[in-house]
């Protein structure tokens, strides 16, 4: 069967949803003539203007009535009467919407709760050097070959020009926030990194509306204010891509700014502080680093997705990260 419509479902985390770009890339290769839809929870979305593979964008709107949302959605499947459902999530309330979507072919992995209603489902296993979008392009490998693409943003003409007048000297990124605390490196680390970045480069904070805070906090700690400017909240997602793309160097956490350098395949040094590489979630450009701890830590890593507070009190992960590893890395 060749489909002719696609409905690709991956309702997490922004991060979740740019490594998924990845599969969009390889089914419109395989199909080029199907109309390739996707399902996001709202917020995500904007990821995804001028697009040139997907047609729709469907939006759960979960936190304005989750399960309302959700069967309005599940009419709106069945009314497309898509060929072929991908869900990427392993939770119940997008099997739901994968097993009773009509399609003839459904598919997502085995740990979805409605993974009975499925016509094909895939393991799903955290394995050391294994990505996500390795995982993820697993449930089309039957139908689409060749190499696995990378993950893919496409910011507008629009968004490049907006990104301009803070292009007019080399530039680093920085976005030293994370949904996660144990995640994310420290206020203090980023200031003593910042301090000593040389003045001949212009810093951008970049983030969300909720960053802002915490890159005031930042912010206020420089020595040299004219090299810094806090644009948490100032830009939307492809904007970010946009100033991103052309940075010197992005210094990212284990979090969504990685994934967008990744899409850009824009230079990227994340910083892993709770969690590890190996889990399968890093940076993807041609210029990649990490950057960890040296020391080996019993307990680390504590966790797949990050914590509150650090569960040993020392939060050494992070702590104990010396400014020089950031610092080598740039030109």
């Amino acid at each position: 069967m060749i489909p002719k419509r696609i409905l690709v479902i991956q309702t997490a985390f922004i991060g979740d949803v740019i490594l998924a770009t990845s599969l969009l890339e390889n089914l419109h290769q395989g199909f080029p003539d199907a109309q390739i839809d996707f399902l996001v929870r709202k917020g995500n979305e904007g990821l995804f203007e001028n697009h040139p593979y997907l047609s729709n964008v469907l939006i759960w709107k979960k936190k304005e009535g989750k399960f309302k949302s959700l069967f309005q959605l599940l009419k709106q499947i069945r009314k497309t009467e898509y060929d072929w459902v991908i869900n990427l999530q392993r939770f119940g309330s997008t099997g739901l919407l994968t097993g009773f979507s009509k399609a003839a072919k459904r598919t997502g992995f085995d740990k979805n709760p409605f993974s009975f209603l499925f016509t094909d489902k895939f393991p799903h296993q955290i394995e050391n050097g294994v990505h996500e979008v390795t995982r993820n392009n697993a449930l089309i490998k039957n139908e689409v070959s060749g190499a696995i693409s990378k993950p893919k943003l496409y910011p507008s003409n629009a968004d490049f020009d907006f990104v301009k007048p803070y292009q007019s000297k080399p530039y680093i990124c920085i976005a030293p926030a994370s949904v996660w605390f144990t995640k994310q490196y420290t206020k203090e680390g980023w200031v003593r990194l910042i301090n000593k970045i040389d003045d001949q480069y212009q810093i951008f904070l970049l983030g969300g509306p909720g960053d802002n805070t915490l890159a005031e906090n930042i912010h206020n700690q420089i020595i040299s204010k004219d090299k810094i400017q806090n644009l948490c909240g100032k830009l939307s997602f492809l904007q970010s891509a946009a100033l991103i793309k052309s940075s010197v160097m992005n210094f990212v956490n284990d979090s969504a700014p990685m994934h967008i350098s990744s899409a850009v395949n824009a230079s990227v040094t994340a910083v892993y502080c709770s969690t590890v590489p190996e889990f399968g979630f890093g940076p993807l450009s041609d210029d990649s680093h990490i950057v960890e701890v040296l020391e080996k830590l019993n307990c680390r890593p504590c966790g797949l997705h990050g914590h509150k507070a650090c569960p040993e009190g020392h939060f050494k992960c992070a702590v104990d990260i010396k400014t020089e590893q950031f610092l080598e890395l740039l030109p």
